[in-house]
């Protein structure tokens, strides 16, 4: 007899019933009871009362077992429900029920009051501040009377459901918990890449379901063929008897002669290949990024000889039996020789024990809502009895003890006493009530004053922190702020970095962004950046340890800038393109201090380390490119060929930037060299532009930490000054 404290999972097949036992000890799902009782006849054969084996069944799995106590969780076939999968809009969480009652509507093709349905988001989601972008949901459903009809066997037998799950669905949980559960729980879901899949298919006896999933995502169908269109096939063909014709087919390695029997089977053979041949290819042509592993199959219909070996060969795919769990401990039932030889057909009685312990990825059921609202009142019963029964034994106490009470006193007796008493009391109440709306009152303006005075330094923060980088973005020192032309001083001289975007990200760990790629990549650069300054005459040194950095953790933001600059000119080698973001926009946001003002109008300087800058990183290495830019220098043609090539004259007049790219034929003559010409284009001319995108790690810090944090390590610095002061006065007086 199982012990109590698991759940049952039970399979009402069409031949045979099967039951598992689990409990979960620790980290482990432990089975520790089994039953395998088959049927005298199949449930589908015309002479079969199916409600009356169904019920013999459940009766001798009482008697087996003494008592089903624990939670019970049932399957019913794959053909008996629906389940359709979709993927709904970007939205927010709680606006996901809306969307999938508006979508039951639309696919379930019976009034929803007609039918049990319930839903639930597949594993994978990605979720951004309570927005679902990325995500998938299952919704399973079957009719309201088909559910009562599953029921009924069990409540002859006074065995209570908890929940009621499709076939497919149950093995799914099966093979995500024993064979997936390192890539679901270990690995983010890419779309644009998902990992492999693996196609499960289930033979029973007159149907099959094919299920396929990479863990995330499900695929499932039901098939009309099962084992039994075998033993039908045996049967017409050889004209021998429904049993012999079984046994034929699970001995066909025995008989007589097997070449016959096999031939025989093999159109069987034939149509479950195309069944499945069909189901795949409809699958790949909806999922065309799938990539099919492999092919388990599970049922007892697999130990039919070369069932296996047929399917790999005709599929090209590896196929595996699926009669070992390799998560499922519990060697008192594992070993069991009975349970060994069906060990394929428990497969969905493990995907059931696994929801009944909530250790499945989909825990929806199909249980109708009347009955579950039934069981939670039957259960809560005895407590509301408990509780009147309470209420009016103490009532009843209560009664005796006023009555005694106002037996043994009188009114002239205590008159006075209880008028001091009353009024002492309503003084209390007063002088209570007064504190206490003080005391609101008080908390109200300490929560006031602490939300003032604490966010006056984070209303500044991201001000301060546009402020540091706007700073450190390099400028090109123009006299009394005015830009000169490209003819009085070309763009390839000026060191201008202009930035074209700003982005932030938050990360609740930072260790999220800093990958092995990273981190290679910030190695490479701070190498990069001392070799630049190297070259500039300006001795850096790598920091300490950079090859172990682990990087930066716990939460932040990174700061990602998209820019270009024009500083290309050819002729500064190794200063020239990245390496002047490098020589400029990284050295400041290394090095420079930041200014900023406190509420006193003090200018305070900080490090960028301070500010919270670390780890400014170039992440990629291009080469300049030339790009056409607006040319307001440009002087028409005025000599007398027209539509000739640009004078040499005028080209020696022109900037070196001028000469470097073609002049466009269509500027020629226009009236305005500041303006578009007839055919609408400016005249242009043709320069060295790098772009580029830099990012930096940013950890908040408000200005008041910062300024505690300078007069804290300036206390320490003066302290440690003075102790090596005292020591230094020491040592003079022990030397004289």
């Amino acid at each position: 007899m199982a012990g109590s404290g698991g759940v049952w999972g039970i399979e009402v097949g069409q031949s045979a019933l099967k039951a598992l036992h689990c409990v979960k000890s620790g980290d482990e799902i432990v089975a520790d009871g089994f039953d395998f009782i088959e049927y005298p006849k199949l449930l589908s054969q015309p002479e079969a009362d199916p409600d009356q084996l169904v019920a013999e069944a459940l009766l001798q799995l009482l008697e087996r077992n003494d008592s089903i106590r624990d939670r019970v969780c049932i399957s019913v076939p794959g053909q008996s429900g629906l389940a359709k999968f979709f993927k709904p809009p970007p939205v927010e969480l709680k606006k996901i029920a809306d969307i999938v009652r508006y979508e039951a509507k639309q696919q379930i093709p019976f009034e929803l009051s007609d039918v049990v349905w319930d839903f639930q988001t597949m594993p994978g989601a990605t979720i951004q501040e309570g927005y679902a972008l990325e995500s998938e949901v299952g919704l399973f459903a079957m009719k309201r009377e088909q559910a009562y009809r599953q029921l009924a066997p069990f409540e002859e037998v006074d065995i209570e459901v908890h929940s009621v799950q499709l076939a497919p669905i149950a093995l799914y949980n099966a093979l995500a918990y024993d064979r997936m559960h390192d890539r679901i729980e270990n690995e983010t879901f890419d779309p644009e890449n998902p990992p492999s899949s693996t196609v499960l298919l289930s033979i029973g006896t007159d149907s099959s379901d094919l299920l396929i999933t990479n863990g995330f995502r499900i695929w499932q169908r039901s098939m009309p063929i099962g084992g039994n269109h075998f033993t039908r096939q045996l049967s017409k063909d050889l004209k021998l008897t429904y049993a012999k014709a079984e046994h034929l087919k699970r001995n066909a390695r025995e008989a007589v002669d097997p070449k016959l029997v096999f031939q025989t089977m093999r159109p069987v053979f034939n149509d479950l290949v195309t069944e499945i041949q069909r189901s795949i290819g409809f699958f790949r042509s909806i999922d065309k990024k799938a990539n099919i592993a492999e092919l388990l199959i599970s049922g007892n219909t697999v130990k039919m000889p070369g069932l296996a070996a047929y399917l790999g060969k005709n599929l090209g795919y590896d196929v595996h039996v699926l009669d070992r769990f390799s998560r499922l401990s519990g060697e008192d039932v594992l070993s069991i020789p009975t349970f060994r030889d069906n060990a394929p057909t428990f497969a969905v009685c493990y995907g059931l024990c696994l929801q009944g312990l909530q250790m499945s990825q989909v825990h929806t059921s199909l249980v109708p809502r009347e009955i579950v609202t039934q069981r939670v009142i039957r259960a809560k019963k005895p407590w509301a009895l408990a509780g009147l029964t309470a209420i009016l034994l103490g009532t009843t106490v209560q009664y005796i003890m006023t009555e005694r009470s106002w037996d043994k006193t009188s009114d002239q007796r205590w008159q006075g006493a209880a008028s001091a008493v009353s009024q002492m009391s309503s003084y209390s109440s007063e002088q209570m009530s007064t504190d206490q709306t003080l005391n609101s009152r008080l908390t109200f303006l300490n929560r006031l004053g602490e939300e003032v005075s604490g966010n006056a330094d984070r209303r500044l923060m991201w001000l301060e922190v546009m402020k540091a980088i706007n700073e450190a973005i390099p400028r090109h020192p123009y006299p009394d702020n005015e830009i000169p032309s490209p003819k009085e001083l070309p763009l390839e001289d000026r060191v201008d970095i202009h930035v074209t975007e700003i982005e932030t990200k938050h990360y609740e760990d930072l260790s999220a962004w800093y990958t092995e790629a990273i981190a290679r990549r910030h190695r490479e650069e701070m190498r990069n950046w001392v070799r630049v300054m190297k070259q500039m005459g300006k001795t850096r040194e790598l920091p300490e340890n950079l090859a172990e950095d682990s990087g930066p953790t716990g939460p932040g933001w990174v700061i990602q800038l998209r820019g270009y600059h024009y500083y290309n000119s050819p002729e500064r080698i190794g200063l020239e393109g990245s390496n002047h973001v490098r020589a400029t926009l990284m050295t400041n946001l290394l090095e420079k201090p930041i200014e900023l003002v406190d509420s006193s109008g003090e200018t305070l300087q900080f490090t960028p380390q301070e500010m919270g800058f670390a780890y400014p990183l170039l992440l990629n290495e291009e080469q300049p490119r030339l790009v056409d830019v607006p040319n307001p220098d440009y002087e028409p043609d005025m000599s007398s060929e027209i539509g000739g090539g640009v004078p040499m004259a005028v080209l020696r007049g022109m900037p070196p930037g001028f000469r470097d790219g073609p002049v466009r034929r269509s500027n020629i003559g226009s009236p305005n060299a500041a303006e578009p010409d007839a055919n609408g284009e400016m005249p242009t001319m043709s320069v060295r532009r790098l772009d580029f995108v830099f990012q930096l790690v940013w950890t908040e810090s408000v200005l008041s930490e910062r300024i505690e944090a300078k007069i804290q390590a300036a206390k320490e610095a003066a302290e440690e000054a003075e102790a090596e002061a005292a020591a230094a006065a020491d040592a003079m007086a022990a030397n004289m």
